[in-house]
């Protein structure tokens, strides 16, 4: 399968701790991509709805390249941190720009991972799984997971030995 991981964070922590840790469960026998959207030129969609007609963003930045590796994932699995109790702007903005091929993300097995520095249960988490149960409807998609994290400090996760090893288990459960 091919798998692409939209990491929404610009740091080296514990989203991308979660990241390696499913990565390392899933990883053989399939293809895996991390999208990092702080190395990519994007700019914000505009909503002039052109795109629409010509299958595609009319930014000529990385928007349709990043898009067209989303679309042609079996899987795609989109973690972000917790900033001001919603998504990271960087993993929003990836999402806004899917609109210029939304279609084509109808009917996709997806997976949510979410790190939050608050107790898991807490309102930031279920305001962020509404949004992608939202996004899931609209689009169809196979919810396969939802899973947070809380984790305040730089290495966390990484010492959560129960944390990290669910998410390996994630990885290997999705073949």
């Amino acid at each position: 399968m091919k798998i692409v991981i939209v990491n929404g964070s610009a740091r080296k922590g514990n989203t991308l701790t979660a990241i390696q840790a499913f990565a390392e469960g899933v990883a053989e026998e399939n293809e895996i991509e991390i999208i990092a959207p702080e190395k990519l030129n994007i700019a914000p969609c505009k909503g002039c709805g052109v795109c629409q007609c010509s299958k595609g963003c009319v930014d000529q930045d990385d928007t349709n390249p990043t898009i067209d590796k989303i679309v042609a994932a079996d899987v795609i699995v989109f973690a972000t941190p917790v900033y001001w109790w919603g998504m990271s702007a960087q993993l929003k903005l990836i999402i806004d720009k899917c609109y210029c091929k939304g279609l084509h993300l109808k009917n996709k097995k997806v997976g949510v991972i979410v790190v939050g520095a608050a107790r898991v249960g807490s309102i930031q988490y279920e305001l962020i799984n509404k949004q992608f149960q939202c996004m899931a409807d609209y689009l169809f998609w196979d919810m396969l997971f939802i899973k947070s994290y809380s984790a305040s400090d730089r290495a966390d996760l990484s010492n959560n030995t129960d944390a990290i090893a669910e998410l390996k288990e994630l990885g290997s459960n999705l073949c």
